[in-house]
This record gives structure tokens, sequence and C-alpha cells, in this order.
């Protein structure tokens, strides 16, 4: 329920183009506003939760991300939408370092694998946010965001009830181990590499998600539900590929796992452009399984890197990593204004490569080795 606003937002923004008159900067603008609150501020709010434990920011990011994406179809100028958007997004913030700090006290031996039934869920709510919103847009028009607040105020009432079964400070005081990497600088050496890694799958996937939408809903004058149907293919194919991926990335090791990603998607980047029809849906499926197989495998490489700040090491990597990616998407916005969305998205084709060669620099032997 915190996740499907992120997914929401970008299958929105064509419809509040439509309706508020905005440009393509602007829209990317919205965006960019949401990356910031959401997730470049992520580590700020993993250092609050490293000093002390703080499980009222799981509810609390779940009531805000509700409100803020519930509103903001209603939204009666672009002043407001933005003001809406900060608010969605802050809530998004405040609950993920928490709540991957919580996950990783379950985990297991097996750390990608555990951590992935967590991410899973964060995941499957990003696939269903261009879903459900095109099907609530399209059959209620933009109050239909509305319907989005019932679900959160439950989920709000069910982690209040569960978080109260569980001892906090226990787990908090008890996670104390040191890092694989030799030494402290070297593990920050490594760390700022993984996010640079990271930053990239970001890049590609927020991407896409916003601008396959533009591509057919503005361009192509396409059916926004089919546009919609694209977008939930490649996530949905990203969450199957978080709980698949991770079990392979513990027994081949986490950092070979996340290379063999990135040589996959180099290929799959071209045919995007290449084919038409069913296969367009079929590549999407795939690159969305390779991209996102990695998610719950870089967050784990990160707490092995900074055990002992495991809400710092989550915000890093859920927060800022992924909103650094996320701000190219303001870029892919002034390309798409001077020269197209198809411009736009033809220069994602380009970022696998660079993924690539920055993951081959990453040392193995900093992180998890495989386990049988």
């Amino acid at each position: 329920m915190t996740d499907i606003s992120q997914g929401a937002l970008p299958a929105l923004l064509p419809f509040l183009k439509e309706a508020l008159g905005l440009s393509y900067t602007a829209a990317g603008l919205v965006l960019l506003v949401s990356n910031l609150t959401s997730s470049i501020i992520q580590p700020l709010f993993g250092l609050i939760s490293d000093r002390r434990p703080k499980p009222f920011l799981i509810p609390l990011g779940i009531l805000m991300a509700a409100v803020g994406i519930s509103f903001s179809g209603l939204a009666p100028n672009y002043p407001a939408l933005l003001l809406l958007v900060i608010f969605c997004g802050l809530g998004v913030a405040a609950f993920h370092p928490e709540g991957f700090k919580t996950a990783h006290f379950f985990i297991g031996a097996k750390k990608a694998t555990g951590m992935s039934l967590f991410a899973v869920g964060g995941n499957f709510g990003f696939a269903l946010g261009p879903f459900t919103l095109l099907f609530l847009v399209t059959h209620f028009s933009l109050k239909g965001t509305l319907f989005y607040l019932l679900p959160g105020l439950l989920m709000v009432v069910a982690t209040i009830y569960f978080l109260s079964t569980f001892r906090y400070t226990d787990a908090h005081e008890g996670n104390r181990t040191k890092p694989l990497a030799q030494n402290g600088g070297s593990s920050y050496g490594i760390l700022t590499l993984l996010i640079l890694v990271v930053t990239m799958r970001s890049w590609i996937q927020m991407g896409l998600v916003s601008y396959i939408p533009f591509y057919y809903i503005n361009y192509l004058k396409g059916d926004p539900l089919l546009a919609g149907k694209m977008v939930t293919t490649f996530l949905i194919s990203g969450t199957l590929g978080t709980l698949v991926g991770a079990p392979l990335a513990d027994r081949w090791g986490h950092q070979r796992f996340l290379t063999t990603t990135w040589v996959a998607m180099v290929p799959l980047m071209i045919l995007f452009f290449q084919v038409q029809g069913w296969g367009t849906f079929l590549v999407l499926g795939l690159a969305g399984f390779v991209l996102v197989s990695s998610f719950s495998v870089t967050v784990v490489m990160a707490q092995d890197l900074l055990p002992g700040r495991l809400g710092m090491a989550s915000g890093l990597m859920v927060g800022f990593a992924i909103g650094t990616g996320g701000q190219g998407v303001r870029l892919l916005g002034l390309v798409a204004d001077s020269w197209g969305v198809p411009a736009a998205l033809h220069l994602l084709g380009y970022m696998p490569l660079i993924g690539l060669v920055l993951c081959l620099f990453l040392p193995a032997a900093a992180f998890h080795r495989p386990v049988r």
C-alpha cells in the first residue's frame, strides 16, 4: 500500500498533464519532487531509525502515502499537486528504512531470499499502481484516485496491531556485527559504487514506467488501458523476478548474480525497440523480470557493508540510489520536449552498458558468499 502510490503517480501524469495544461518538463518536475521527497531523503530517516527504534514510522508512512495519492487526482492547480506529491513522498521516505530494518531481523541465512519476501510487497504494490490508476481514472475520472484511501487506512490499522506484538528494542540492540569488507573505508568506497549501479537500474525502470504511457497515450494517441497493461506487465514481471532471482543470488553469490542481470539487460533493451505487438509485451516482461530481480539483492549487499547501520543502508539503497536514478526522468523530459518522446526512450537503451561496466568493478569478496 505504500508503494502503490509510487507506481500510480507516473500513470496519473498524462491525465494531469491534459487537465492542468502541463508541459513534459513540468510533468517531469512532478516526478523529480516525488523522488526527492520519497527517496533522496530516505537516508535521513535511516539515520533517525538507527539511533533509536521508531516503529510508528511504519503506519505513519502508509497513512501519508495513501492520503497524498488519493487527493492528487483532485488537485485544482499545479502548486496543489506538488504539495500533495511532497506529502505522499515524505510518507514513503518515513516507511522504508524502518521497514527494511525490521525485515532484516527475520531474513535468516539466505539473506537475499529472506529479504525478497518483504521487498516483493513493495514491488507488487508498485506494479499494481499503473493498472489500478488507469482503471480508476478511466471509469471514474480523476476523482477515482480517492479509492486508494480506504485500503490505505485499513493497512494502517493492521500494522499498528501487528507491530504491537514485536519486541522492537531487543531486535534493534541485538544487531551489531562487523562488515564483510576489511575496513570502514573500503566498505564506504564499495558502497558508493553499489549506489551508482542501483542508480542506473532505477533510471531505466523509472524511465520505462514514465515514458511508455507518454509514448502510447500522448504520442501515438493509443488506448490508455493498453499502455497501462504494458507498464503492469513490466512491473509484475519484476515482482516475480524479485522472488525468483533472490534464491539464485544466494546460490551464485550476490555480486555474480547482479553482474549477470546487467549482461542480460543489454540485448533486451535492444530488442525492445525492434519488436511490435505481443512481442513488446514479451520483451517488456523479460526486461522487468531481469532488471528488478536484483532489488532485494542490492539491499542485502548494502546491509552487509553497513551491518550496524541497517536503516542507513536501506535508506541509501531503497531511497537515495533509486531516487537519484529517478531524477534522470527529468532529463528524459527535457529530451522529450526537445526531440520527442521516442528519443527519450531510445536514450534508455544505452543505460545497461553503463550499469554493466560499473558492476564489474564490485569485488565479490566484499559480499555474501553462496549458500547451498
